[in-house]
């Protein structure tokens, strides 16, 4: 017998209005107790819209001591209802701050908020972190219980302060002002966790807060925010019918911290709910700051799909020093593909999580590269239909209108167009906003290939040149001399070698041949 369909929880981050009115609930209360039984202070990153706030006020109602809340989950019977703890929740999810004092009201009002809840007088006329050292301090006493502290969205004045370093600085130095009075308070504190979707350098915010034990890249933590497939599976299994179990796992699972990988909940709950495609979560906050950075340092956009990264370079996020491999992670457009240990350093593997990361973010990144947002829409819906038929000469005709659409104020304006990988991260960029099936510079034991595309039955081999950098027709010649298509002759697909060249001078298509071999 098919379980009943409930409410879907979309955009809902309260754990008590999920309970009370029957929506799906994933239980993360296993984990919950977990991280108390086992801990006292933590930190958690994670990108925009996964959950994390629907985590802290799980944590809330927990150690508040709502039972009804939880009746029929993990918790009920593992947790003692008797007691109930004072909690102070700080988000700064609402609102932009750009100046110290923006800032530092914001921080009263929610002191003030917190305090009127907990129903304790402060001591007057005392900064910002003298208020909320005396809340933690009055709470205690008033209850007999030590105090929970949950800050959601810790960063959040800093991250939308990035395009201004100053004005990010200020923000941090007064977050690290109020940040610094928990571990000052550490008498009067039973647990306290941080979220946010940044994991800035301790040394930068959390210099007073050194204590904080980081569960971000934790393999007992990697599904603490998002579904599982076991939960698709059980919980949800009510709104599978009628969909893809497959299409759902390529366009939306594989988020992964060195654990169990995770389908992104927003995606999964709209797909339920409108029953197609798309890609919701990254239409939910265009990066434009981070395809800016991106073109702006000249990034190679074929490399997104096969980077590595060690530990430190992931976690060098501040306001003055931002990695571009960091950036990517943090915010959810790349994630952990695999890791090793080398001697006493850890790598780790970065590529999309899936389908929707990869075709929505390249295809962005096409609207910067061509600096057309309309032109570039147009000649994505054109590649389809000419890869479809096959015409080697529809393609080639194809590339070259793809290059000539640039305006050439554009290219007088753009630093980016001027940097070797152009080229090729724009016809890169072009194929992967399509989700098709792309492997950029595949590794073999002959040598990297620039690009392989599986389409329709086919196989295409291609390599990418600079005429100004190499002399013309090498591209074609690299292909068959480095014996690339034999990796692939086992597939038993046609395979086409395309050799691809472009003049910087020209800012043109100046080459393009063609090479078919037989299955």
């Amino acid at each position: 017998m098919n379980s009943p369909r409930k409410k879907l929880p979309i955009g809902i981050q309260t754990f008590r209005e999920i309970r009370e009115d029957d929506c799906y609930y994933v239980d993360k209360t296993p984990l919950a107790l977990r991280l108390i039984k086992e801990g006292k202070y933590y930190f958690l990153s994670r990108p925009r819209r996964f959950g994390k706030s629907l985590f802290l006020d799980t944590l809330a109602e927990l150690f508040e001591g709502n039972r009804e809340l939880f009746s029929g989950l993990a918790a009920e019977g593992r947790w003692d209802w008797s007691r109930r703890f004072p909690v102070i929740r700080l988000s700064f999810g609402g609102g932009v701050l750009h100046t110290r004092d923006a800032l530092d009201k914001r921080i009263a009002d929610l002191l003030r908020i917190n305090r009127e809840a907990l129903e304790v007088e402060l001591h007057p006329d005392l900064d910002i972190a003298g208020q909320f050292g005396d809340l933690i301090r009055k709470a205690h006493a008033a209850t007999g219980e030590r105090v929970v502290v949950l800050v959601d969205e810790y960063d959040k004045p800093i991250l939308d302060n990035l395009t201004d370093p100053a004005a990010a600085g200020v923000m941090r130095d007064g977050l690290r002002n109020l940040y610094s009075v928990i571990k000052d308070a550490d008498a009067h504190v039973r647990f306290a966790f941080l979220t946010g979707v940044s994991k800035f350098s301790k040394v930068s915010i959390f210099s007073g807060l050194n204590n904080l034990k980081d569960i971000t890249l934790n393999p007992r933590y990697s599904a603490i925010c998002g579904y599982t497939e076991a939960d698709l599976d059980t919980v949800f299994a009510p709104e599978l019918d009628g969909l893809d179990r497959e299409q759902i796992r390529t366009w939306y699972n594989g988020y992964n911290w060195t654990g169990e990988a995770v389908y992104n909940p927003y995606d999964v709950l709209l797909l339920f709910d409108e029953r197609r495609f798309h890609p919701w979560w990254f239409e939910t906050g265009t990066p434009t700051f981070l395809v800016e950075v991106l073109t702006r340092r000249g990034y190679f956009t074929p490399q997104l799909a096969n980077l590595r990264a060690s530990e430190a370079l992931l976690s060098a996020f501040d306001v003055d020093t931002m990695e571009s491999e960091a950036l990517l992670w943090q915010t959810g457009y790349l994630t952990l593909t695999g890791s090793r240990q080398i001697g006493a350093r850890w790598e780790y593997g970065l590529g999309y999580p899936n389908l929707e990361v990869e075709s929505a973010l390249n295809d962005a990144l096409l609207k910067r590269l061509m600096g057309n947002g309309l032109r570039a829409e147009q000649a994505v819906s054109r590649l389809y239909d000419v890869l479809l038929s096959g015409d080697f000469e529809a393609l080639r005709r194809h590339v070259a209108s793809l290059f000539a659409a640039i305006p050439s104020d554009w290219y007088r304006n753009n630093p980016i167009a001027r940097y070797e990988g152009y080229y090729a991260s724009v016809f890169y960029s072009h194929l992967a906003a399509l989700g098709l099936d792309l492997t950029p510079e595949d590794t073999s034991n002959v040598g990297r290939l620039d690009l392989a595309l599986r389409f329709n039955g086919n196989l295409y081999l291609m390599e990418f040149k600079v005429v100004e950098l190499v002399p013309e027709g090498r591209a074609l010649e690299q292909i068959k001399a480095k014996g690339y298509a034999d990796k692939y002759r086992a597939e038993g697909l046609p395979i086409h070698l395309l050799g691809i060249e472009f003049s910087k001078e020209q800012r043109a298509l100046v080459g393009f041949e063609v090479e078919t071999l037989s299955p």
